[in-house]
This record gives C-alpha cells, structure tokens and sequence, in this order.
C-alpha cells in the first residue's frame, strides 16, 4: 500500500471564481454557513434590487467552500446537490477539490479535527471574536497535511460516515422526544382551560412595585427577561453610585415577570428562587398571583401561546420593535384563564416533568456534540480500524 503524502492544501484545492453581476430583477438563494464543519444553509432569497452587492459567486454542488469570517469556529463545508446554483458573497471563498488525490470529505473532517480547528484560529488572530482576522485563502492554501492514498481516505470516511449517521438519529429522537413532549402538554392545557372562566390579570395577579432605595455604596444584582419565553437571565450587578435617572425594583421568587419593550416578542418568565430580591429597571413590570386563585407558572403557559401573546400584542400598539410598550393598565386589562386551581397545580407538575425531559434531553445534546470530535480524533489516528461500517 502507498504511504501518506504530506501536501498543502493548495497543492489539491484550486480556487473558483464564478462572480455574476447582480441583476436587479433576478432572484438569488443566498447561502450562509454553519459552525463545527456544519456545513451550508440556505440562509435567505433576495432580489438583486434589495441587495447591496454588486456581484455574488455561484456554487455548484461538490465545491468545498468556507467563511473567511467565521473559519475559526469551523464553519468549512460541501455544498449538497439542493444548493447547486446558489449564491455567496465574497466571504466565502469556494474551490473545486481534485478527487485524484483528495476524497472531499475527508478533507471536510480533517477540517473538524481538534487540533485542526487550533491552528485555523491561530491565524484569525484578533483583540475579541467579533474583530478576529478573517480567514484569509493564503492561510487556506499553506495548510500541510498528511493524504493517504484514496483507498484509505474512503475507508476513514465510511467509518465516520456510519457514526455520525447514529449521532444524527439519536439527534432526530432526542428533538422527536421534545416536540412531543411540547405537544403533550399544549393538548393538556386546551383541555384544561376549554370552556373555562376568564378574568382580567389584574383581578388575579395585580401589579406589584417594590421600589429600592438606592444607595451610594450599595450593589444591585440585576436580572432581565429573555424574548421568546426563553426564561430569566442574570445582568451584571449594579452600583448604587454609578445610577442617576434609573429606577430599580425588587423581584421575588413567584413573580410573574414581564418585560414591558418586549413582551410583544414573548418576554415573559417566572422569577425562581435563584432569582428572589434581584432588582429589575422600570421596563420589567412584576405581577403577583392571589393564593388559591393562580400561579405564576400557569398564567406565563398561557401568555405565551399563541392566544395570550395575541393578546399580549394587541394591547402592545406600536410600527416599530422599540415602541411597542406594553402599558401596564393595557396588561392588567388582558383575559387569561382561571380553571380550578386544583387543576393548576397538576398541569404546573406536568409542566416540570416535561421541563425535566427537556433538560434532560439538552444535556444529551451536548453529549452528542462532543461525540463527533472524538469519533474524528481516533479515525484520524486509525483507533477506528474495527469499528462497523
């Protein structure tokens, strides 16, 4: 068998230039890139009139291309037979392989090898990521590596291959899981709330202020509120001497808490425990619930289904993202429904089962994530030799 041959990548990759002028009245699918060798997408189509390019480079499926931007988070890839045709700016320069000497895939994982994706970064050195160099295809063209002969690259390949196409159905059951999980409980509460009594949110969970006193020396643990229910988030603590116009208020563990700028976009969370006596400015308004009547936990479900962010917008008026204010007369005003409270507590209970699966199911993810590396480590050192095809 033929020993590996230490090449560099411009020894193997030439570069394309397919540049079209952007026609005004053309239509063009415009790619983007993913991280981790996660390859291309479909990012948006515009026509040439809404865009400020002059010229886009046409793909053609089997070009090996990158992001010079994003190159140091691994955003290196293969365009699909779906995308032939498309469009990319100049940021992402494209080749053609010479599949003689390279089998394109295995040039795509060596590109996710660990110590690979190092030495990419350490030529888009900068100050802070969103200064990095970008990744120009001098750097690209200088890369040195070791190609085995076509044979072997197309085994390592095959074996990678075959795990990553496990990875990819634990992925799809792990995202089958949670979607049905999320429609588990949306069935519920229709059922719950069908034909049930509503009341204004004011009746149930009044507004409530905890004004601060704010003093020179005192330091403010500050929280906000994540758009798209995606829960509370801890800001950097305040200093009382560095605040002049701001208003602060207290939040509690129990608190049902809205973003008055964004809850329009679903900006809407429940304060826990970690979160208790942590200070809000005057935009995140908290509403308490009457004991016995509702929870936090249920009127947050609802506020953010498409009914209660429905309503949630509606009494949110406003053209532009930064002027739909939610009025907290308009927000007390808003229906939400009240079933038995009994009946509240169970569905809260199924809520923090499926929040546990979801949990679950997010740490499996991050398993999986780290999977793929490795797998390319031992293919790549010829630990996979005995693994199934």
């Amino acid at each position: 068998m033929s020993e590996s041959l230490t090449v560099s990548l411009g020894e193997v990759a030439q570069q394309l230039d397919r540049f079209e002028p952007v026609l005004p009245d053309a239509e063009y699918r415009l790619l983007g890139m993913r991280s981790k060798i996660g390859g291309p997408f479909i990012r948006e189509t515009k026509r040439g009139d809404e865009s400020s390019a002059q010229k886009l480079n046409r793909v053609q499926s089997g070009d090996f291309i990158y992001s010079r931007l994003f190159a140091w988070q691994g955003s290196f890839g293969l365009i699909p037979d779906g995308m032939n045709g498309c469009y990319v700016s100049n940021e992402f320069p494209i080749f053609r392989l010479d599949e003689s000497r390279i089998v394109p895939k295995y040039l795509l994982y060596w590109f996710g090898l660990p110590h690979i994706q190092k030495a990419v970064e350490a030529d888009c050195t900068g100050s802070t990521p969103g200064t990095r160099n970008r990744y120009k295809e001098d750097f690209f063209k200088a890369l040195e590596f070791e190609l085995p002969p076509l044979d072997e690259q197309c085994r390592i390949v095959a074996k990678i291959d075959s795990l990553v196409a496990r990875i990819e159905e634990a992925k799809q059951l792990r995202q089958a899981i949670m979607t049905d999980a999320q429609a588990l409980l949306h069935s519920a509460f229709q059922q719950l709330i069908e034909g049930g009594e509503y009341r204004p949110l004011g009746e149930v969970a009044p507004i409530v202020r905890r004004p601060v006193a704010i003093e020179p020396d005192g330091e403010y643990p500050e929280l906000g509120v994540r758009s798209f229910g995606k829960g509370v988030f801890h800001k950097p603590t305040l200093i009382g001497s560095e605040l002049d116009w701001q208003k602060l208020y207290h939040i509690h563990a129990g608190d049902l808490v809205i973003s008055n700028i964004k809850a329009w976009e679903g900006a809407i969370a429940v304060a826990g425990e970690e979160d208790h006596n942590r200070v809000g400015s005057h935009r995140y308004i908290a509403c308490v619930p009457h004991e016995r009547i509702t929870t936090a936990s249920f009127l947050c479900f609802y506020l953010l289904t498409d009914e209660g962010i429905g309503q949630v917008q509606a009494a949110s008026p406003g053209s532009a993202d930064r002027n739909r204010t939610l009025a907290m007369k308009r927000l007390e005003k808003i229906e939400v429904p009240i079933p038995d409270f009994e009946k509240q507590l169970w569905f809260n209970r199924l809520q923090a089962q499926v929040a546990a699966v979801q949990q679950a199911q997010a740490d499996n993810q991050i398993e999986l994530d780290a999977l793929l590396p490795a797998i390319l480590d031992k293919a790549f050192k010829g630990e996979l030799k005995d693994a199934p095809v």
